[in-house]
């Protein structure tokens, strides 16, 4: 025969049990973003923990005793270093405090071990940001902030049983008072560069400094955004966006490759012509770069002087190498905003070393055999005898055209051979077959030619005046060399797919389930709702992760400053704290005189029964008032008794309130009647 659950098994937890499951979901909530970047591990661990002290609390039962907790933190402490290989960096260290975190709940046995856990709380929030300074990340930590502030003040509510809402409003009106000191010393404390400068941020995705075939088709179905744009003046065609990457020369006949080694301080393609840089072909814009997996800045094409980055950033050349390629010496690991110009002049190129041009025009030995025969056989063509290498490449390019070939990202598998699979046999590919492939005939033509990776115009929409280039706008494309005249850019993807080049028409992948419900309800729901996303995260990145030490003398210019500089940053941000300091200190003293609803009501009651003959003092409970009150009157002192008792009722049994009743002042000086003899 089942029994049937008892009251005591059905009764709401105590507070104790309450307080401690509240922390124990902001504990949760704080520390789930970091489980997906950690190893597998912490999250089957930290899981496991938060549940066992979760069934402690609601139970009531004893917490493990000492040597356990000891086992398991070992325990931690080698998976640890099994899994990140070190027991120092950023890895290591916000592993351990996710499971110190996790592991500390299991010894919540006085305040100092409350105390403990609150500390490692507002850190583990510091910590997200190591990962992301993103709009949600803030909005999910600011939320976090909110319950690690309502535990803290629960913590501080010893008595009766506060409601949760009543102590998260509280800590919430806190966070709000402190509101305006956070918004004066973001905007006013001094800052040697952005927001954004703290180390961390990493590419997941983007450009790699090799290619082989099928790379940049599984980069273009990303749809995440690489950088955002905005020129000062027209917006150029897409036609013109070319943003330069890697620059590919080294072939090994299946994978193409950057040297290694970045060759400053020459300049692509010779000097640019003298003149000022805003005559006319030249383009002004400013780029917000998300991080990058390659050390390149993937500048807009014939970018010539170096780009005015705020704050500096550390290893950037004076100028492109001689590939035409802006190397850093390290993959950018920050989000950075930057101006350039762009002059679009061709400039004189000097003429090509023998080893260079023994290299460009080298081929891995027994590779690519029927292109090569084709090669030959469109070299031996009589019309093309006396034809130099923009003539070639134009033969080539005119193939493409006049063959089926086709532009698709699913090619499918190719077999052997790929270049000559896919120039002779099968004819569909995505960029990087056909620049692959051009420069492979253009070799075998006996012309140098390489291949270029970077982002190939933009989404045709702005977004807060920003055009967004994303990783599906990644793209290939060849240049061969001209003697006298340098390196000519040759887009064999602009021969068989136009619009891709012209308008910026870039394939998409198939649409997912979410995708198509989202199209089915709405068929732009879907492009609204990534628009506004994105200009919420363009506008929190401009406006607040790209606020740094140029916004901030701005600020002071329009307050009334002849000439900002950090000296009036600094006597600004001064007079603002002692400003601060005087109104705190005024507030406190008017705090300090003034009194709770509870305190009001004490001495309101205290006030009555003096009148009635029975001394009250301060140490004194309802209780022990209203049991003095019907010693004194009796029957007559009944009712206001009752009213007492009610009134401890209120604010000490479940489920507690830490505002006295409404009405209850009258009704007790109602009460009061009979014992004073009224009727």
């Amino acid at each position: 025969m089942n029994r049937l659950p008892t009251w005591a098994a059905l009764r709401p937890p105590s507070r104790e049990s309450r307080d401690t499951l509240f922390m124990l979901a902001v504990i949760a909530w704080t520390v789930t973003p970091h489980l997906f970047r950690l190893s597998p591990w912490v999250a089957v661990l930290c899981g496991t923990v938060l549940w066992w002290r979760a069934m402690l609390a609601w139970r009531q039962a004893p917490l493990p005793g000492r040597w356990a907790l000891v086992g398991v933190l070992l325990v931690a402490v080698g998976l640890t270093f099994w899994s990140e290989r070190t027991l120092l960096g950023r890895g290591a260290g916000v592993t351990l405090l996710v499971v110190l975190m996790a592991l500390k709940t299991l010894e919540l046995r006085a305040r100092r071990d409350a105390l403990v856990v609150f500390f490692l709380g507002f850190f583990l929030v510091l910590t997200q940001f190591l990962y992301s300074q993103s709009l949600w990340t803030a909005l999910a930590m600011g939320l976090s902030v909110w319950g690690w502030l309502t535990a803290l003040t629960l913590a501080h509510m010893p008595a009766g049983r506060p409601l949760l809402r009543e102590a998260a409003a509280l800590a919430g009106r806190a966070a709000l008072v402190g509101t305006p000191v956070m918004v004066a010393l973001f905007l006013l404390f001094p800052r040697l560069g952005p927001l954004w400068s703290m180390p961390g941020a990493h590419a997941r995705t983007g450009l790699s400094d090799s290619l082989q075939l099928g790379d940049v088709a599984e980069l273009a179905t990303d749809d995440s955004i690489a950088f955002r744009l905005r020129f000062d003046g027209p917006v150029p065609p897409p036609g013109r966006l070319y943003f330069r990457g890697p620059v590919l020369s080294d072939y090994d006949g299946q994978r193409w490759r950057a040297p290694p080694l970045p060759r400053w301080p020459a300049a692509f393609s010779g000097q640019p012509p003298p003149g000022p840089v805003d005559s006319a072909g030249a383009i002004r814009y400013e780029m917000t770069l998300e991080p990058l997996r390659v050390p390149w800045l993937p500048l807009l094409e014939w970018t010539q002087a170096p780009p005015t980055i705020d704050p500096p950033l550390a290893g950037l050349p004076q100028r492109p190498d001689d590939d035409g390629q802006w190397r850093l010496r390290s993959p950018l690991g920050e989000r950075i905003r930057l101006s350039a110009v762009a002059d679009m002049r061709a400039a004189p190129a000097a003429e090509l070393r023998p080893a260079e041009q023994a290299q460009l025009t080298a081929l891995p030995l027994g590779s690519h055999p029927r292109t090569r025969a084709w090669a030959r056989a469109l070299q031996e063509d009589p019309a093309l005898a006396r034809a130099d290498a923009a003539g070639l490449s134009q033969a080539v390019l005119r193939h493409i055209r006049r063959e089926p070939f086709q532009y698709t990202l699913s090619p499918g598998t190719y077999e052997g051979d790929t270049v000559d699979e896919f120039w002779l046999d099968r004819r569909a590919g995505f960029c990087e077959h056909y620049a692959a492939a051009y420069v492979v005939v253009m070799r075998a033509l006996g012309v140098p030619a390489r291949i270029v990776t970077g982002y190939q115009g933009s989404d045709a929409a702005p977004v807060d005046g920003y055009h967004a280039v994303r990783q599906s706008h990644a793209h290939a494309w060849a240049e061969f060399w001209r003697p006298g005249q340098g390196w000519q850019r040759a887009d064999p993807t602009g021969a068989v797919s136009p619009e891709r080049i012209d308008r910026s028409v870039a394939l998409a992948s198939p649409p997912g389930l979410v995708a198509n419900a989202l199209s089915a309800v709405n068929p732009g729901l879907q492009l609204r709702l990534r628009r506004w996303a994105e200009s919420l995260d363009n506008r929190w990145n401009q406006w607040v992760l790209g606020y740094g030490r140029r916004q901030q003398f701005d600020l002071l210019g329009q307050a009334g400053f002849a000439s900002p500089d950090l000296l009036s940053l600094l006597r600004v941000l001064v007079g603002l704290v002692v400003a601060a300091g005087l109104a705190g200190a005024a507030w406190a003293w008017i705090d300090a005189r003034r009194q709770t609803p509870w305190q009001r009501l004490r001495q309101g009651i205290a006030g009555e029964l003096r009148r009635l003959g029975i001394d009250s003092r301060d140490s004194d409970t309802l209780a022990s008032q209203a049991r003095r009150l019907v010693e004194r009157h009796g029957a007559t002192g009944q009712p206001a008794a009752d009213a007492l008792l009610s009134l401890e009722r209120h604010r000490y049994g479940w489920p507690g309130h830490s505002d006295p009743p409404r009405g209850w002042w009258r009704g007790f000086r109602r009460a009061l009647a009979p014992a004073r003899g009224r009727p």
